[in-house]
């Protein structure tokens, strides 16, 4: 889809520069349409062939988060939205502030 020509074309322009992406995997117990799982069984070759790191997200999780830890009811996009912008914060924490765990995205990759 359009996210995966967008990193391919960014791995075009900078081929030296590392890439970390973040992305939300669908689960058939939460999806509201069909083709959810093809969208990200086509997407997923171009991640792998153009990004160096893929956080994958399962969207099932981000619910049974909601559910079981957050105790809501209806979790809404913004909930969602929300745990993934907090993985991402944490994830990256380390490139942002300055400290004895400082790193860059190669270190990353190598301890993961």
């Amino acid at each position: 889809g359009m996210g995966t020509l967008l990193i391919s074309k960014i791995r075009e322009e900078y081929p030296d520069r590392m890439m970390l992406t973040f992305s939300v995997v669908p689960s058939p117990k939460v999806s509201d349409t069909v083709v959810e799982p093809y969208n990200c069984t086509l997407s997923v070759h171009q991640l792998v062939e153009n990004a160096d790191e893929v956080m994958c997200i399962d969207n099932e999780a981000l619910y049974d988060i909601c559910f079981r830890t957050l105790k809501l009811t209806t979790p809404t996009f913004g909930d969602l939205n929300h745990l993934v912008s907090a993985v991402m914060s944490g994830i990256t924490c380390c490139l942002r502030f300055p400290g004895q765990l400082n790193c860059d995205l190669r270190k990353l990759a190598v301890n993961l």
